[in-house]
């Protein structure tokens, strides 16, 4: 099955557009790859046939060792778990968003818009590595995501750089 794969960026902190702020809505860091955040991600990726939908504990593992510096957060609605974001700092002063999803009952909601301006936010305060400053946050989406992730995406002010369809 074909899909499209769509890699965006913000290059300045001054770029983001906030969405409508949800008072109860916060970001809570995991200390490294805990089982709630491997729950949380696998349970957000499994409407979309992400691979972490399906990884066994030595898989968990192996990527908790090959990521050291992947930084989990919890996105907490009024004190429950609503979602996850992961955030890799890389050389050169770059932030991946690696993760950034909610839990199916938590979508249609109106909350995508206030949680991701939360993940850009941390995505920037990020501490780099090798670079003085973070000078660039990235992700990827493809058309198996959730429908409104890639307008959500570009509404809060990452553009697109480039797609690439794959089998």
């Amino acid at each position: 099955m074909e899909k499209t794969v769509t890699y965006l960026e913000m290059t300045a902190r001054e770029e983001l557009k906030p969405g409508r702020v949800v008072p109860a809505l916060e970001l809570r860091r995991e200390e490294g790859l805990t089982a709630l955040a491997r729950s949380v991600q696998a349970r957000v990726g499994a409407a979309h046939g992400w691979r972490s939908s399906t990884r066994s504990d030595q898989e968990w593992h192996d990527l908790a060792t090959a990521h050291p510096r992947r930084q989990y957060w919890l996105i907490r609605l009024a004190g429950e778990t609503a979602g996850i974001v992961a955030l890799e700092p890389q050389p050169g002063g770059d932030v991946e968003i690696r993760t950034f999803g909610l839990l199916p009952q938590y979508v249609g909601q109106g909350l995508g818009g206030h949680a991701l301006t939360l993940a850009l936010r941390q995505a920037w305060a990020t501490e780099p590595l090798e670079a003085a400053a973070v000078r660039r946050v990235w992700l990827h989406t493809s058309s198996n995501d959730h429908p409104g992730a890639l307008l959500n995406y570009q509404r809060r002010g990452l553009r697109v750089y480039r797609t690439e369809v794959e089998e």
